[in-house]
């Protein structure tokens, strides 16, 4: 059974720095991108922030976040994880880890939510200014 566990969500202040962490269990680790979108309590969109693709470690950030978050991947711990450094308020959300197989469509796609098959529970992220 798959399983993607979040961790490493807190309160900072702004300016500060987080690491989320990302556990996948039950499939084939290197044959799928995993990362992470996130979505504002109340807000009906989840925003793309960071996707990397096992395989050949190509890493992909939304605009928002280039130059501040780092995404990362632990192929033999199946492990993903997010740099987020000089944190500010707008970054406030709940950060869910995602995964889907990598295909050349899904790289072409990767900030559209829809196109993911698992998602994790969500870790909060909030920070104060």
């Amino acid at each position: 059974e798959w399983q993607l566990v979040e961790s490493g969500g807190g309160s900072v202040q702004s300016g500060g720095s987080l690491r989320l962490s990302c556990a996948a269990s039950g499939f084939s680790f290197d044959d799928y991108c995993l990362g992470w979108f996130r979505q504002v309590p109340g807000k009906e969109d989840r925003e793309p922030v960071s996707v990397i693709c096992a395989v050949d470690g190509t890493t992909y950030y939304a605009d928002s976040v280039k130059g501040r978050f780092t995404g990362s991947s632990d192929n033999a711990e199946n492990m993903v994880y997010l740099q987020m450094n000089n944190l500010s308020p707008e970054d406030a959300a709940i950060y869910y880890c995602v995964a889907q197989v990598d295909t050349p469509v899904l790289r072409d796609v990767w900030t559209l939510p829809t196109v993911y098959t698992y998602w994790g529970q969500g870790t909060q992220v909030t920070v104060s200014s």
